[in-house]
């Protein structure tokens, strides 16, 4: 999401962690061409006026097919979203508090992050939420996210649509595996962030390890935001 930048940079979610390693986004009308020859009558140019007036207006039965396909109203709580036994697994020593990432507006987008350095090995995993006005909004944000991912695929059976991408990367001799699972339902889309490394041998989680845990953090994400719908509460996930 563009509009719904990502709570942190992956080198800034990781410096914390080295000090950690290392000590231990008119009818322009224009003028209606009222240009009418001299000899219009009165009741023609009218007429014309009255059907351009018409072509003006905003055709109701389309405003109101748009909001049938408006589903959600705000974004579920974030740091219920994903199970205890979930984050247990995918970050271990993690608080299953989380933090929720401060939002201009809740009812929008709400984000909510959990972190854990267990021994050498470091954890990290985003949930968030962002609600769109219309669903072919979240269709254009959701398209603008996945062009910006590259070499992921289709994750199929996940809400409307979702695509799923792991990338490697380096700094200062450290692999760093992340994987992302970006979801649209209805006019919501769901992202999920989950990451990690090896402190001790530099290098990262295997791809399938990484990819796999994103994507079922996706699905218990994706529940929650159906569920909010459902109950008209803020949705969660037991654990």
């Amino acid at each position: 999401m563009r509009s719904l930048p990502l709570p942190l940079a992956l080198t800034a979610r990781l410096s914390p962690v080295v000090v950690l390693a290392a000590a231990g986004w008119a009818l322009s009308s224009g003028p209606l061409a009222s240009a009418t020859d001299s000899g219009t009558t009165t009741e023609q140019a009218q007429g014309g006026q009255d059907s351009r007036a018409s072509e003006a207006s905003p055709d109701p039965s389309a405003s109101s097919t748009e909001q049938a396909t408006k589903t959600y109203d705000s974004a579920p709580a974030p740091c219920t979203s994903v199970s205890t036994k979930t984050l247990g697994s995918l970050v271990p020593g993690a608080k299953t508090a989380g933090k929720e990432i401060a939002s201009t507006d809740k009812t929008v987008r709400r984000t909510c992050s959990w972190n854990a350095l267990k021994g050498y090995d470091y954890r990290w995993l985003d949930v968030s939420y962002e609600i769109m006005d219309t669903t072919s909004a979240a269709e254009t944000s959701y398209a603008d996210d996945k062009a910006d991912k590259s070499g992921g695929g289709a994750v199929p059976g996940l809400g409307d649509e979702a695509y799923s991408v792991v990338n490697l990367t380096t700094q200062d001799k450290q692999d760093t595996r992340e994987g992302e699972v970006i979801v649209r339902v209805s006019n919501a889309v769901v992202v999920v962030t989950y990451n990690g490394s090896d402190f001790e041998t530099k290098k990262a989680p295997d791809t399938k390890d990484i990819n796999t845990g994103a994507i079922k953090a996706a699905k218990e994400a994706v529940a929650a935001l159906e569920g909010s719908a459902s109950s008209g509460g803020s949705g969660g996930v037991a654990g």
